[in-house]
């Protein structure tokens, strides 16, 4: 038993020592000026994945390896390395760096697919600014216009048909925020109508196509409900034109048993009239 304690005691003797060791070549080499030098020992921290250190190191060596034959690999291992290190804002920038400097270089398709995860990564929930998303989108897209049949094709499609969701979910929320402030200082329920059918026209295979529909209908109600006698009849048409537009879509539809009270409610009032 004391020999075993003994035995581990000199074990974690040895690893502090190399750890100490490691730690004062990783300062040393952090302080020199000598880009070959730190740039030699990032290689070796990248291939222990230790990408903190790369980071810390090759910021200031990428820029002194422009127009070298090290330029490219250097560029890619920085952008990798934030890539690894969760650091998606960086990681988009040095991988557009990459393939806008060195579009024939052997990694320019992988850069290309990885500057738009990481924007794709970045996209914030739908409540908030979509100006990431977009640019997500946008770069995402160039990946496919120039590799269709690229390694990641696939993977960017999906990607594409996630972002194009968050942003017609926006823009059911900003739909459905002007119904709830119904008549509040205007007449909320037409730009309800506008913004859903914009939000049809722009995202026509969204997965929130069937809410979208349903909330036209719910707002051509509410308008026939408080019409003027002048408006009635034409408002009554476009609330039965909407169920139809739902049905035709959706006939087994999540809202279907709303949507034939309402067509039943709003004939009837049709007729009556």
């Amino acid at each position: 038993m004391r020999q075993y304690s003994m035995i581990k005691r000199l074990c974690l003797a040895c690893l502090g020592i190399v750890l100490l060791t490691s730690c004062g070549e990783y300062y040393r080499v952090q302080k020199s000026t000598d880009v070959s030098e730190r740039y030699s020992y990032a290689k070796k921290c990248y291939n222990e994945k230790r990408y903190a250190r790369v980071v810390s190191l090759m910021e200031d060596v990428v820029p002194s390896l422009v127009g070298t034959t090290e330029g490219p690999q250097s560029t890619y291992l920085l952008a990798d390395a934030y890539f690894n290190e969760g650091q998606e804002a960086d990681a988009a920038r040095y991988f557009q760096n990459y393939y806008t400097s060195y579009p024939k270089a052997p990694m320019a398709e992988e850069a290309h697919f990885k500057a738009g995860y990481c924007l794709y990564q970045a996209s914030p929930d739908a409540r908030l600014d979509q100006s990431m998303t977009l640019g997500a989108i946008k770069e995402l897209q160039t990946y496919l216009d120039l590799y269709p049949k690229g390694e990641h094709a696939s993977t960017v499609q999906q990607m594409l048909f996630a972002l194009q969701d968050k942003l017609a979910y926006k823009e059911y929320l900003a739909a459905k925020l002007y119904y709830d402030l119904g008549l509040y200082l205007g007449n909320n329920y037409e730009s309800c109508v506008i913004t859903a059918q914009n939000a049809l026209k722009d995202y026509p295979y969204t997965k929130h196509k069937e809410d979208l529909y349903f909330l036209i209908l719910r707002a051509k109600q509410d308008q026939a409900e408080l019409s003027v006698p002048e408006k009635l009849q034409e408002r009554l048409r476009d609330v039965i034109d909407a169920y139809y537009a739902y049905i035709n879509d959706f006939p087994e539809g999540r809202y279907l048993k709303q949507a034939q009270r309402i067509y039943q409610r709003m004939n009837g009032r049709k007729s009556a009239d």
